[in-house]
């Protein structure tokens, strides 16, 4: 068990529409044995997407059906956070873009928040300049400000977390093909950021630094678990090389994840279906019972 403070609730999104596989990352990590291991069960946002069509205007994928998902998700968190009073959500993806659902709700719920994001990749992209549009390739950029309209004011408020709240942990800084260099010189100077070779040269260090910024704000721990190495954790959507093992994230996730000022944590892009003996369900339910408190 981690401890009875948390809660957990799924957030079965799939950015994509094509149900490709993170959606069903919930109903594995309970099957895996998480929803024994916290406080309270809230079962899962209705929060799934089906769409494809590209929008002509934004670039955005499945624009409408992620705002509709947004919106769920928001509802959902608010609504365990009035009905769990004292608990600190864990929310389990889906992927990365999980976060314009969480971030809405906290805001409304908590106001100005910190986001601590472990990350393989940047994701500030924009609709015209992702390959795919996909939310997951911009989440980060929209959560600051930068992106399409309806979904930079999903909070009310924009942006939802200022760039100078945010600190980046993790992502690759060598070996980018161009897309992937273009979009992170897109990342604002005013973002802390400490990248991927960083990270592994000391974790725990990184993470207590990373731990002391932004002392003025309460702090939401977000990881997409791209952020392991691709040969580490193969059972993603984008693999990459270049990334940490389990034990460098483990480091690099305590100082955060034991903050006073830890608001609640979110874990994204994990894929069951690629996933077929369940190993790294189990590797990934180890690393968060050994790292939450």
């Amino acid at each position: 068990m981690i401890t009875s403070d948390w809660f957990l609730l799924g957030a079965p999104w799939d950015c994509s529409g094509s149900g490709r596989g993170e959606q069903a990352a919930p109903a594995a990590l309970r099957a895996a044995g998480l929803s024994g291991m916290v406080g309270r069960d809230s079962g899962d946002a209705a929060c799934s997407i089906d769409g494809a069509g590209r929008d002509a205007a934004t670039g955005v994928l499945a624009l409408p059906e992620t705002l509709r998902a947004a919106h769920a998700l928001s509802e959902a968190v608010e609504r365990a956070l009035r009905d769990r009073p004292g608990l600190r959500p864990l929310v389990v993806g889906g992927d990365c873009s999980i976060l314009l659902g969480i971030v809405p709700a906290l805001r409304r719920a908590v106001g100005e928040i910190g986001l601590w994001f472990v990350d393989g990749h940047p994701d500030y992209s924009d609709g015209p300049g992702s390959e795919t549009g996909e939310t997951a390739d911009m989440e980060l950029a929209v959560l600051t400000g930068a992106g399409a309209e309806p979904l930079v004011s999903l909070a009310g408020v924009v942006p939802m977390v200022p760039t100078e709240s945010v600190v980046m942990l993790g992502h690759r800084t060598s070996g980018l093909d161009a897309a992937s260099a273009r979009e992170l010189a897109r990342v604002p100077e005013t973002l802390q950021r400490i990248d991927a070779a960083a990270v592994a040269v000391d974790p725990a260090d990184a993470g207590r630094r990373a731990a002391s910024w932004v002392p003025d704000r309460r702090m939401w721990l977000h990881v997409d678990v791209d952020v392991l190495d691709g040969e580490v954790l193969p059972a993603v959507s984008y693999p990459q090389p270049g990334g940490l093992d389990w034990d460098q994230l483990a480091a690099v996730m305590e100082p955060l994840a034991r903050s006073p000022r830890l608001l609640g944590v979110s874990v994204a892009d994990f894929r069951p279906d690629l996933d077929p003996a369940g190993d790294h369900a189990a590797r990934l339910i180890a690393l968060l019972e050994h790292v939450l408190p």
